[in-house]
């Protein structure tokens, strides 16, 4: 475990809200419950102990520039020595990371500011500053404003995002199923190719990915009502049946291209090296694996599969 240092005493310039002196008995208040709401880092220091004095401006300084993220809270263990007898801090200055009400990082000794900023930063990364936009919350706004159908708000939501963050993989996820959900391929493409490789695995992106190569076929199978008609004439015509199920896949009627596809399966299993079923689960990769269309899909294809 990592552990820091602090300095002697009271800070009068330092903000109340971010940096305060605590005791034995309100150091369940101070450290355990305060850090369930964001992380608290414990300072243990002694008046005679001189690094404790050199590391106090430095991880004040640091914890202020995180702005809200994290809060500083001292501890005098001449005074009270309970607690970091519990916590078998045996030489000092010691800082120990509480998140969530449980120690889970820290560092001894003075140490550089580099270090303490960079130790902060690890332990507050994604996090918001007070006054900061929250990006988590943006993206949960934005994901909402898509499935209301509202596709070029959420876009409009996403890009601001990225406009911050050029780099956020939910967020060039998000602006690409924005476009596919306008109709807007090529645009779509052009976004998921900014998704670096090594992160083309990602959930969000395949599942974009799934949802522009179904739309890609989706180009070239013609309109519902004629495969329909070819499905009518020829019900063992698996093919006519699968581009019927793509088409209607793009029309928006998920049931229903769920439908085409499980009848080749229990038809022929074999058809195409596979080819329905492999249909269906790029279409629950697609359409995600909480939508009710996926989790009813999945149930009767197992259904199929292992009778």
């Amino acid at each position: 475990m990592t552990i820091i240092e602090q300095g002697s005493g009271p800070a009068p310039q330092a903000a109340p809200d971010l940096i305060k002196e605590t005791t034995t008995q309100t150091f369940v208040k101070d450290v355990i419950e305060e850090s369930k709401r964001q992380p608290v880092l414990i300072d243990f220091w002694a008046p005679w102990c001189g690094p404790c004095r050199q590391l106090t401006p430095i991880i004040e300084k640091a914890v202020r520039a995180a702005k809200g993220k994290v809060k500083l809270v001292k501890m005098n263990i001449d005074e009270h020595p309970a607690i970091p007898g519990q916590m078998g801090i045996q030489s000092i200055p010691a800082v120990i990371a509480f998140v969530n009400g449980q120690p889970a990082d820290g560092f001894m000794g003075a140490v550089p500011e580099s270090q303490v900023t960079a130790f902060i930063d690890k332990l507050t990364a994604g996090m918001p500053g007070t006054g900061e936009p929250n990006i988590a919350e943006i993206l949960q706004e934005a994901e909402a404003v898509l499935a209301e159908g509202d596709a070029a708000t959420a876009a409009q939501i996403y890009a601001e995002v990225l406009a911050a963050d050029a780099t956020s993989i939910p967020a060039l996820a998000g602006l690409a199923k924005s476009y596919v959900a306008t109709g807007a391929i090529e645009q779509a493409k052009q976004t998921i190719a900014m998704v670096p490789e090594s992160k083309r695995s990602d959930a969000a992106v395949k599942a974009v990915q799934a949802s522009i190569d179904l739309a890609e076929q989706a180009k070239a199978v013609g309109p519902v009502t004629e495969l329909e008609q070819k499905v009518a004439a020829n019900p063992l015509d698996h093919q006519a049946r699968f581009d019927l199920a793509t088409a209607l896949n793009a029309a928006g009627n998920r049931a229903e291209a769920t439908e085409q596809l499980l009848a080749i399966v229990r038809k022929d299993r074999k058809w195409n090296e596979d080819g329905a079923r492999k249909q269906l689960v790029q279409l629950f990769e697609a359409w995600g694996p909480a939508d009710e269309a996926t989790i009813e899909g999945r149930k009767r294809l197992s259904t199929i599969l292992f009778s």
